[in-house]
């Protein structure tokens, strides 16, 4: 009876043996396997646009000195309508231009004048005339006939750091859905290069990521150009 117990623990303890070897060596071909199906490359792909700006704004600031409050507001107007025909002259819209209320500044009441220096000009006037519009190119001639208006005795304070001219791009919705198919394109491209080098096979994608937008222009010359990017940053599966 004794013998036929030890027979049996001898053979339970092979099946466990056996079906322990067994276990571990599908448990190794798996974690083999998973560390294969793990092996993934990064990688980024850039698309880039040089695109024209489709919005303008144009802040005009005239200036004027007088000794008298009731002629500078006068002076203003007269300015004011020398301006606006100018801009209409040019083809720039009525409803494109917006007329902002005058600055007049007393020399004598200002607080931190030196009393005792000699104001040539009691008075000193501003006024902004800004011009908002789709038509850049309309806008950007008018700009460079800008001379004439200086020629009329006006003062002017053009593209100073507050009147500074700027140029949108306001159409990233058209331009976006084939900017994003080409850096995903890019990408890849660097994706099947790396996989050829290190002698494997680009598999599908493990994660994506969309970068943002930017928007900026150019160059300092040329602030009407605008630079669209946009960089995708995707990782891919290898394989042998």
């Amino acid at each position: 009876m004794e013998k036929s117990n030890n027979k049996s623990i001898i053979v339970l303890g092979l099946f466990i043996f056996l079906g322990l070897s067994i276990l571990g060596y599908f448990l190794s071909s798996a974690a083999i396997k998973y560390k294969e199906f793990e092996r993934t490359v990064s990688v980024k792909g850039l698309s880039q646009k040089d695109i024209k700006a489709d919005l303008v704004l144009w802040p005009i600031k005239f200036t004027l000195l007088s000794n008298n409050l009731n002629d500078i507001y006068s002076l203003i107007e007269k300015d004011t309508k020398k301006i606006t025909k100018f801009l209409k002259d040019n083809g720039i819209k009525e409803d494109e231009i917006t007329i902002y209320n005058p600055n007049v500044i007393d020399k004598l009441a200002d607080r931190y004048s030196n009393a005792q220096r000699a104001i040539k000009f009691r008075y000193i006037a501003y006024r902004t005339i800004t011009v908002y519009s789709n038509n850049v190119d309309k806008v950007r001639s008018t700009i460079s006939r800008l001379p004439s208006l200086g020629k009329a005795g006006i003062s002017l304070s053009q593209n100073t750091y507050e009147n500074k001219i700027e140029y949108y791009f306001t159409k990233l919705t058209e331009v976006k859905p084939s900017m994003i198919e080409e850096s995903t394109k890019n990408a890849r491209a660097v994706a099947l290069k790396f996989a050829k080098d290190s002698s494997s096979k680009l598999g599908k994608i493990k994660k994506a990521r969309q970068g943002q937008f930017s928007i900026n222009s150019r160059d300092k010359n040329t602030e009407h150009i605008k630079r669209v990017r946009v960089v995708s940053s995707i990782e891919y599966y290898l394989s042998d």
